[in-house]
């Protein structure tokens, strides 16, 4: 039966059943493939209240999403309006503004609360 996961060992057995699980070939609405989602579910809730993560830096979300789309960093200026712009941006030189965040979130799909997030500037 399965419960809430209360404890670091309920969590370490469930990842052992879901282990066990991927490595068979599931078929939709199968008992099996039901108690997967069912596992997966509460381990993703499990590890949202236990081990949280923060959200990337917005300059490192831009340059990883830049990498996920094999785009080049000079790419940004056409983003942004400006080669200079968007070097500075990179560099830590200049926040974001928001027709920046605007357009960033649309263009490569970074999601706006990323961008927002407040950093320092670069010396």
């Amino acid at each position: 039966m399965i419960k809430p996961i209360k404890s670091e060992k309920d969590y370490e057995d469930y990842l052992s059943q879901t282990y066990a699980l991927m490595q068979k070939e599931l078929q939709p609405g199968s008992e099996d493939a039901d108690r997967f989602e069912l596992l997966s579910i509460l381990i993703e809730q499990y590890e949202k209240e236990h081990y949280p993560i923060d959200p990337p830096h917005p300059i490192e979300a831009i340059l990883f999403r830049l990498d996920q789309l094999n785009m080049k960093k000079s790419e940004l200026s056409k983003i942004l309006g400006a080669r200079s712009r968007a070097s500075e941006i990179l560099s830590g030189k200049r926040k974001l503004s928001l027709s920046m965040i605007r357009k960033l979130n649309k263009e490569l799909q970074i999601p706006a609360e990323i961008l927002i997030k407040d950093y320092e500037l670069s010396n």
